[in-house]
């Protein structure tokens, strides 16, 4: 009988996460590291209220869980293919780490999201 493979469940998350990674990190970028600072948004776009309001809110705290999380999925997915790339034959200690930390982390977000409240 052969044993079955986990790395479909890991490849879906490394491919969500490559996905929201293409589509909203640009935004990101351009909104938190050009728009604001350069104050193209106005004076209280990030301001601290504004910001713990997005993260009461039920669609809101889903939505920073789930663009946080597959960016570490996805993240932890590519350093574990690329020691293989750079000659570094991981083993399950490289593994363990690379996809240990984002699943810690998930866990932690969840955690922050919901100690939060809504």
């Amino acid at each position: 009988m052969s044993r079955r493979s986990n790395e479909p469940i890991f490849w879906a998350l490394f491919g969500a996460g490559g996905m929201l990674a293409a589509l909203i990190g640009p935004a990101l970028i351009l909104i938190t590291g050009i728009a604001v600072p350069l104050g193209l948004l106005g004076p209280d776009a990030l301001r601290y209220d504004n910001a713990h309001a997005l993260a009461q809110h039920w669609l809101g705290k889903g939505v920073l869980f789930g663009v946080v999380s597959l960016f570490l999925w996805h993240a932890g997915h590519r350093i574990f293919h690329s020691l293989h790339d750079f000659g570094i034959h991981a083993g399950s200690f490289a593994r363990a780490l690379c996809y240990g930390l984002p699943a810690t982390a998930t866990v932690i977000i969840a955690a922050a999201l919901l100690s939060i409240g809504f």
